[in-house]
């Protein structure tokens, strides 16, 4: 059976609010390709065909949306962005992962599935997110959720169901991300 739908029409989100406290500077900034990382990855998801872009995070020189909770982690931005959008499909991907390409996020945007979410097999970003009255209600409650580990990305993939989709060992090359100088310096050209 095909699974290749058309392309969805989607918001692409670049998570870019975190404190980058592994790498030890923002690694929004970091320069990649003669620009800041966050100037490539906006460029990525407009190469790979989303709508428009939106940024998770307070970063004004790029109309960034501020977590609506301090510190939440991935799931924070993500509860920002939806909080400022409209339903629909985003296409989300981390500011720190340089690798990734225009076909893989393709992939990702026409894949056809009636869950929730879909992204690659043992990677959690990039991945694909209905945003509808039920994706609302489990970000809202977990957001609420006490526990800060109950506030993952993990745990709102889960409740929405997950879409895998298979990757050949070239393009999971493509999802490494760049927390630590370390992977920055194996990444860096």
């Amino acid at each position: 059976m095909d699974t290749a739908a058309e392309p969805t029409h989607c918001i692409g989100v670049v998570l870019a609010g975190g404190r980058s406290s592994r790498m030890g500077r923002d690694k929004a900034l970091l320069p990649w390709k003669g620009r800041p990382l966050i100037e490539h990855q906006i460029a990525l998801l407009q190469a790979a065909g989303v709508d428009n872009v939106r940024i998770s995070g307070d970063r004004p020189d790029y109309q960034g949306i501020a977590d609506p909770t301090a510190h939440a982690g991935p799931l924070g931005g993500i509860a920002g962005i939806a909080a400022a959008s409209q339903d629909g499909e985003l296409l989300i991907i981390p500011v720190d992962m340089p690798r990734l390409q225009p076909s893989l996020l393709r992939r990702l945007m026409t894949e056809a599935t009636q869950l929730g979410c879909t992204h690659f097999i043992d990677h959690v970003l990039p991945m694909r997110l209905r945003l509808d009255a039920d994706c609302r209600a489990t970000l809202a409650a977990l957001m609420a959720a006490e526990d800060d580990r109950a506030r993952s990305l993990r745990a709102l993939q889960e409740r929405v169901g997950i879409n895998e989709i298979s990757l050949n060992a070239d393009e999971a090359k493509q999802l490494l991300d760049c927390n630590t100088e370390e992977t920055w310096r194996e990444v860096c050209p």
